[in-house]
């Protein structure tokens, strides 16, 4: 039985909304991985971005899966767990790595991202 045919239209845009706003969240999301300027700043986009964006994408599932079939999708909830408790704990994994690995370097605590430049005169 084809899935698809049986999803009415209006169903099917609400899908299609909610997994292109997920979609661009997590577009969002790798941009800022590549447009910040430090590792402790970059963390937090692909974070943040890709578990909301994540979400959409899993409730469109759900969605398509229960219209659809009539029943909801319940290992669709199972991977949006899973990623819910994985991404904090290497978020906090790999901050921690970094920080140690700036401790040893003789940084004290976080660097700046742009440490201010003195002139000759000792302003700016």
């Amino acid at each position: 039985m084809n899935v698809l045919a049986t999803v009415p239209g209006w169903v099917a845009l609400t899908i299609g909304a909610l997994v292109l706003a997920g979609a661009l969240l997590v577009c969002i999301g790798s941009v800022g991985l590549l447009r910040l300027d430090s590792f402790y700043r970059r963390v937090h986009a692909p974070t943040l971005g890709t578990t909301l964006g994540m979400y959409l994408v899993l409730v469109g599932t759900i969605v398509f899966f229960w219209a659809g079939e009539g029943r909801p999708a319940l290992h669709v909830i199972l991977i949006g767990v899973c990623v819910t408790v994985t991404t904090p704990i290497s978020l906090m994994l790999l901050a921690r790595a970094a920080l140690e690995r700036d401790r040893r370097e003789g940084a004290a605590g976080i660097p700046a991202a742009n440490p201010p430049e003195t002139g000759a005169d000792g302003g700016e």
